[in-house]
């Protein structure tokens, strides 16, 4: 960009891009293309990079590769799994290899987020990238952000079929078909993993795979192997799950599943072999969330005793963990029982402050008789509800119940273990 681009986008830089693109610039030198990508691309890195947004000459890509790329939050934890996974296997370690230099290969390289949070951990990075115009804006990036790495502009699988080795390959396969849609399996993205895997355990050590959200883990784990599969990390941001990552090595180990809720706490459910959880002998826990619930119409039904008292402690899990269907795993990490299996809701006596979630005391229940809810609601103008294997949605129960939202009251609406429907209504805990 020229000064006179480069002026216009620190002049503008909180502008509205919409409304800049209809005004146009009075200065021909302007190229207004350039300034609004990266106006819009320096908005966005607020939220999603917030320290590439305080350096001004970092160069933003267009906005698909903005929205595709990874945030700050998760590039950084992918850097401390790195990290960690690279200690473990200095210690573990016999084979005369590991003094063998470090070196990273990002086949995907794309806006080159991630390479650049993983790359200082190694003495060798080369960041692989097909497009000519990312590989451009990633040489000056990299430069700016002091990272010395190889930028080669090539086909991720064509480099590949050359590769001799390498310690760590990163791959963050395309969720888009030639047409612009979205799509989710491995089999579908690009380049598709289950084509290349047998090239990718010869050719590295460890193979960091980055995947959708969408996917549900067990069948990623068999489509690539449950042998080769040595850790699963399921990272949420907020509350929200993000990514799907998967570290693969041709070396066997037992697989570590990890619910990450960023930037929060993580849950570890250790598999002790291929077929078998460490903590309940079983299968892998089921990942299907499922909102199955009796056919019978709501009932009147006194709520029989179950723990659930006035109280008492109320927990819903991290969305980590429900993507993940440890529920079983959780009961036995932490003292708190299953309201009911499909309700995916936790109580205890006590407070639990570490449990992995949203943490309530009970201040009443109610089954779903009218004169009973009548009675438990009346001091309730509005509240926040949630609904767990119940059979009305959050906007049909709050029209019956006449509650507006919002509030410091909270209800959840789930059915527990005997059929029976309930409201369960509490708040935060009280600090101390």
């Amino acid at each position: 960009m020229n000064e006179a681009t480069l002026q216009y986008v620190r002049q503008h830089a909180d502008k509205d891009v919409r409304q800049l693109a209809l005004r146009g610039s009075k200065d021909p030198e302007v190229d207004m293309t350039a300034a609004l990508q990266q106006i819009a691309g320096r908005q966005a890195a607020r939220r999603k990079l917030p320290s590439w947004a305080e350096i001004d000459a970092i160069v933003f890509p267009p906005h698909l590769n903005m929205e595709q790329c990874s945030s700050e939050q998760t590039a950084r934890y992918k850097a401390t799994v790195v990290k960690q996974l690279m200690k473990e296997s200095s210690e573990n370690s016999e084979n005369s290899e590991s003094s063998a230099p470090l070196t990273l290969l990002d086949l995907t390289g794309g806006f080159g987020v991630d390479f650049s949070f993983l790359a200082p951990h190694f003495a060798q990075s080369v960041y692989v990238e097909q497009q000519e115009e990312l590989c451009r804006l990633a040489r000056h990036n990299f430069g700016v952000l002091g990272i010395k790495a190889e930028v080669v502009c090539a086909d991720g699988t064509e480099y590949l079929h050359q590769l001799s080795q390498a310690t760590v390959i990163f791959l963050d396969p395309a969720r888009r078909d030639v047409h612009g849609s979205r799509t989710y399996g491995i089999a579908d993205c690009t380049p598709n993993v289950l084509d290349i895997k047998d090239e990718l355990l010869q050719k590295s050590r460890f193979v960091m795979l980055k995947l959708s959200p969408m996917l549900d883990w067990r069948k990623a784990v068999s489509d690539l192997g449950s042998q080769y599969v040595r850790e699963v990390h399921i990272v949420s941001v907020q509350n929200e799950c993000k990514e799907l990552l998967l570290l693969l090595s041709a070396e066997g180990h037992g697989m570590r599943l990890v619910c990450e809720d960023l930037p929060h706490h993580s849950t570890i459910f250790l598999i002790t072999d291929h077929n078998h959880s460490e903590a309940t002998g079983e299968g892998f826990p089921s990942s299907e969330v499922t909102e199955n619930f009796p056919s019978s119409e709501l009932t009147g039904e006194d709520f029989p005793s179950s723990g659930l008292t006035e109280g008492s402690f109320l927990y819903e899990s991290n969305a980590s963990i429900m993507k993940a269907g440890c529920f079983a795993e959780l009961c036995q990490a932490f003292p708190v029982r299953q309201l009911a299996q499909n309700s995916h809701l936790f109580v205890s006596d006590r407070l639990i402050p570490d449990f992995p979630g949203r943490r309530f005391q009970i201040q009443a229940v109610s089954s779903m008789n009218k004169k009973e809810l009548k009675q438990k609601l009346s001091a309730l103008r509005q509240a926040n509800i949630t609904v767990r294997n119940f059979p009305l949605s959050v906007a049909e129960l709050r029209k019956r119940l006449k509650l507006f939202d919002g509030g410091s009251d909270y209800l959840f609406a789930t059915t527990c273990s005997d059929g029976s429907h309930v409201l369960i209504i509490c708040r935060p805990p009280v600090a101390g």
